[in-house]
Order: structure tokens, then sequence, then C-alpha cells
């Protein structure tokens, strides 16, 4: 019997029919929406809606606010956790890593209630620290996802470095912000990639808490929900840019720094 042997194109094929079917097809749809008005006809007044909307600007920038908020407390708490856990000796560290993923693994509606029952014996009414429980829920949520890059990132790393600069006289504060930090950037930018994209839309936290009114994701939801397909997709759209923007800017980061790392290697 012959066997049956493939080229790499004809292994393509499965791929380029799942990106056509659910990337590329649903963005079509999307753009159509967003470029035409309730009957069809091609206009750029969705656009003009949106950058003279008081609403939806003010939206944007609570959603921006938020998400960098939220992203800076987490690579607060994160980076010196994953350092603790990946440059120490503890026996054990894996169980403690495991012990900041297993909240993961419970239903996410258990973890935000639970959390919201929480927030309200401490603080009273929850209704008075609307931001501040958002960025606590958020942070609470997200924490796993700035934690793991970290801990591998620092993991990796190469300890002869560390022991080369200490031989020479440098401090361990210095061998820190000398070597372990700019080699623990890559680290860094996934981990701020993977909170801040999200927490731009994710409004379920904020649903479940208070009121999900000034995210991105929940306008949007709003929208197609009172049929109004055109302007959802158009600030779908707006927001798919900003978010390829980030990754953009955060990937040339993250090149220029394996870029001076190798020169300095």
């Amino acid at each position: 019997m012959k066997k049956l042997r493939f080229n790499r194109s004809q292994l393509c094929i499965p791929y380029a029919v799942f990106l056509i079917l659910f990337v590329i097809a649903p963005l079509v749809v999307i753009l159509y929406y967003a470029f035409t008005n309730g009957e069809g006809q091609f206009t750029f007044k969705n656009f003009a809606s949106f950058f003279s909307s008081t609403n939806t600007l003010g939206t944007l920038l609570e959603s921006f606010a938020l998400a960098i908020v939220t992203t800076i407390v987490c690579l607060l708490i994160a980076y010196p956790t994953a350092y603790i856990l990946a440059r120490s000796n503890f026996k054990k560290k894996y169980v403690l890593l495991l012990l900041f993923i297993l909240p993961m693994w419970i239903n996410f509606t258990l973890r935000i209630t639970a959390l919201k029952e929480v927030l309200s014996v401490i603080e009273g009414n929850i209704s008075k620290y609307q931001f501040l429980n958002s960025v606590i829920g958020m942070t609470y949520d997200f924490l796993p996802f700035m934690i793991l890059p970290l801990y591998t990132s620092l993991l990796k790393l190469d300890k002869s470095l560390l022991e080369a600069a200490s031989d020479l006289g440098a401090s361990k504060f210095t061998v820190f912000l000398r070597v372990t930090l700019p080699l623990s950037v890559p680290g860094i930018i996934s981990g701020m990639t993977m909170v801040l994209l999200p927490s731009m839309t994710n409004y379920v936290v904020l649903d479940m808490l208070h009121n999900s009114t000034f995210i991105m994701g929940s306008l949007i939801g709003s929208y197609f929900n009172a049929y109004d397909w055109n302007n959802g997709s158009l600030i779908s759209i707006v927001l798919l840019v900003i978010i390829f923007i980030v990754t953009l800017v955060t990937n040339r980061f993250s090149d220029e720094d394996s870029n001076s790392r190798g020169a300095v290697l």
C-alpha cells in the first residue's frame, strides 16, 4: 500500500479554513456594519458620532485608566512574588506557585461573588468605591496572568551572569537593577500585555461588583443589545485598532530589549 504523503501547503489547509471562517469572515462583517448605516448605505457618520460623543470618549478614557491602574497594581504585586519564587531555594515553591493559580480552577462567578462579599464586609457600602473595587476585582482576576510570565522569565535567568556581577563588586541592588531587571523585561512586557488588553474590555467583573457602564466591552454590548450593529461594530473596530497599536508598541520594546541584551552578551 502506498503511504499518504502531504506537503507543507496541504497541511496548512485546515488552518487556512479556520482562519477564513472564524477570523477573516467575522472581521469583514464588522467592517461592513462599521462603515454603513441602518439602511446599508456607506457612511462615515458612525466615526463622527463616536469621536463627538462625550459618552463614548469618556468610556474610552475610563477603560484606559482602569486598565493602566490594574496593570500597574498587578505588576507591583506579581514581580516581587515571582522574584521570590524563582530565586528562592524553597523545596515547595511549585506548591506556592500553584496557590496563585488555584483560584483560576474555581468557577469565575463564585470567585467574584465571594470577592464582592469580602469587599462589602471590609468597606461597608460597596457603591462608594466603584473604581477602587473595580481595580481590586480586575487585579484578583488577572494577577496569575502577570505572575506566570514573570516567573518563567526570572527562572530562566543565567545565574552565572548574577555571580559574575557580584564577583565584580556589584551590590545586590546593583545586580538586580543592572542585570536581573533588564533580563526580565520580556516577562514584564508579556505580563503587561496579557493584563492590559483584556482588562480594557472585561465588563463581567465590573458588572458583578457594581456597574459596568464605564468600560468599552459593556458599551459595545449595549449597542448590540439595542440592535445598533453599526455603532457597535464601529466601536469594536476602534478598540481593535487600539489593541493592535498597543501590541505593536510592546513587541517593538521587546525586540529592542532582545537586541540590546544580545549586544551586551
